[in-house]
């Protein structure tokens, strides 16, 4: 266990230390009707680039808050069977490859992976360019208070992205699996609490969590050393502290686990110093819905040997 981490039992009670802004609900209430009054503007097209036999490999675009213009990728199988995966990638990277998502569409699964946006400038000649622009995203909008945080629009586009998988004929909507590691880990979390018709939830180390927890431990990695930079930046003397928290509050998804009725898996490097495991203790131990955690003692940010597998077989299992 970190030296710098509660002990394992503590992990197992610990409750957060984030405030939960007092309208937090009515926050999310909002923006949910936000965004169903704006207009999707949803558009497919093939991947004439990577052509499939047994599904066929597509681009999807759609309008988010903001205007928007959000990419996914998707794969739809020939025979489908009625699920649906929705796959969310880590901070700063590039959506899952095409190859990386057809063991699901094998299965007759649907399989859509967003391209969060501002993180992902890679294009093929039958994709558009989605504009990038890293830097900072994870403070980005705080000075202009809660309704402007870039991530409340990406949590909003994960919620916009499952309305539309799940509206396609060949998907049950009742049958959808959400996953991811890192920033995906979060959004997968997200994307169920903002969609309260997702089934089940493979979570990895999950990112976005208890942010004034990784204040406190004075982490000097990033992305959570963003917040220790805008500081220094923008409020050496933390005149504004307590409102920075608050704020970064709303889009704490400590505070949106309680939404979730998904059955969730969590799994955790217990010696993770990227994403401190007391951080997503937090989510965890808010969690109402059948869950289980499934724990790795001696590493961290890693490719957790054998979580892979794992996850297809589990969203095998559970859909």
């Amino acid at each position: 266990m970190l030296s710098f981490e509660f002990s394992y039992d503590e992990l197992l009670t610990y409750q957060g230390t984030n405030p939960r802004p007092v309208d937090f609900d009515q926050f999310w209430e909002k923006a949910l009707l936000d965004l169903d009054a704006t207009d999707p503007e949803i558009e497919f097209g093939d991947a004439t680039d990577f052509p499939l036999t047994t599904a066929t490999a597509q681009h999807l675009y759609f309008t988010g808050t903001g205007g928007y213009r959000v990419h996914a990728k998707v794969i739809r199988p020939n025979e489908p069977t009625g699920p649906a995966v929705l796959v969310f990638h880590g901070y700063g990277g590039e959506q899952p490859s095409w190859v990386d998502l057809l063991a699901y569409a094998a299965r007759g699964y649907t399989v859509a992976a967003l391209d969060v946006r501002e993180q992902v400038g890679f294009r093929t000649a039958s994709q558009t360019a989605n504009h990038f622009d890293l830097h900072n995203h994870l403070v980005h909008g705080l000075d202009a208070g809660p309704e402007n945080l870039l991530y409340k629009h990406v949590f909003l586009d994960t919620r916009r992205l499952a309305d539309i998988i799940g509206a396609l004929p060949e998907v049950d909507e009742t049958r959808i699996a959400s996953t991811g590691w890192s920033q995906g880990g979060g959004l997968s979390l997200v994307a169920a609490a903002l969609t309260p018709s997702i089934k089940y939830v493979a979570s990895v180390f999950p990112f976005l969590c208890d942010y004034q927890r990784t204040w406190d431990l004075n982490l000097d990695t990033g992305p959570y050393n963003e917040i220790v930079t805008w500081f220094k930046k923008r409020d050496p003397r933390h005149l504004r502290q307590d409102e920075v928290f608050n704020t970064l509050g709303y889009i704490d998804v400590q505070h949106l686990a309680a939404r979730i009725r998904a059955e969730v898996t969590l799994f955790v490097g217990l010696e993770d110093q990227t994403c401190p495991p007391s951080t997503q203790f937090a989510a965890y131990n808010k969690l109402t819905s059948t869950k289980e955690l499934r724990a790795y003692p001696d590493l961290g940010h890693d490719d957790l040997p054998g979580a892979r597998d794992d996850i297809y077989q589990l969203i095998g299992a559970k859909l």
